[in-house]
């Protein structure tokens, strides 16, 4: 954390910094490199908190902080979600099912509250090192099941933030895909040159992954709608693509 000499050089400071919430996945890897196309100098947060593909998570986190020279990257041991259970991406009983595109029903891969907890902790590190902004990739197909990937809920997390953060912290929650598919995010990261090679998406599997859970499915399904290969190993790789 650099100290401010005066107001002014606080907030510019803060204008000019983003944490980004950085899994390694996609979604955020983009979501990275959105914040650096605005101008951020980028402070990642990785969380780790019992995911069947941490180790890779990790692995590709560190190597996108490199990518995109960040400023500083955290990861932070977020076990109490694992310990909770009930998601079977922590929970070693429950099977993680091929992907269903066309379910309303909220998937198992959902951690309960998850991103609220991880919002939390991005806030108070944004807090601690004068950042004006926290960077999340969440958007439109998560919110189809996940309920803490709605707008107004981090519309409403922001009001959060505002009400808990001293008086002069002016922190602003970033989801920019909360709209958008996730073909317009494969789209918006070739567009900045996204290195995708060194991100993650599945739920099964360190590697390779498994081409058939929900994660899988649907980034697959984004890189064939633009006619970009998927440059990540893969056990199968079916088509999700109608006639293609």
């Amino acid at each position: 954390m650099t100290d401010a000499t005066t107001d002014a050089t606080t907030d510019e400071s803060s204008a000019d910094r983003a944490v980004v919430l950085l899994s390694g996945g996609m979604d955020s890897a983009t979501a990275a490199a959105e914040a650096r196309e605005r101008g951020y100098e980028i402070y990642c947060l990785h969380t780790t908190y019992g995911q069947r593909t941490e180790d890779r998570e990790l692995e590709c986190a560190r190597r996108l902080a490199d990518e995109f020279d960040a400023a500083d990257f955290l990861q932070i041991e977020t076990g109490h979600l694992s310990a909770i259970g009930d998601s079977s991406l922590t929970d070693d009983e429950m099977a993680v099912a091929d992907a269903d595109m066309e379910s309303d029903e909220i998937p198992t891969s959902y951690v309960p509250f998850r991103n609220a907890n991880l919002l939390a902790m991005a806030v108070s590190y944004a807090e601690a090192n004068d950042c004006g902004a926290v960077f999340i990739g969440a958007h439109s197909e998560d919110f189809s099941g996940y309920p803490d990937c709605r707008p107004e809920f981090f519309e409403a997390f922001e009001r959060v933030v505002d009400v808990g953060t001293k008086p002069e912290t002016e922190i602003s929650i970033e989801a920019p895909f909360v709209e958008w598919s996730k073909t317009d995010i494969a789209e918006r990261g070739v567009e900045l040159e996204v290195p995708y090679e060194h991100t993650w998406s599945c739920y099964r599997e360190n590697e390779p992954a498994c081409g058939t859970c929900d994660a899988c499915a649907f980034r697959l399904q984004a890189f064939q709608t633009v006619g970009v290969r998927d440059p990540i190993e893969y056990a199968e790789r079916p088509s999700y693509v109608e006639d293609a």
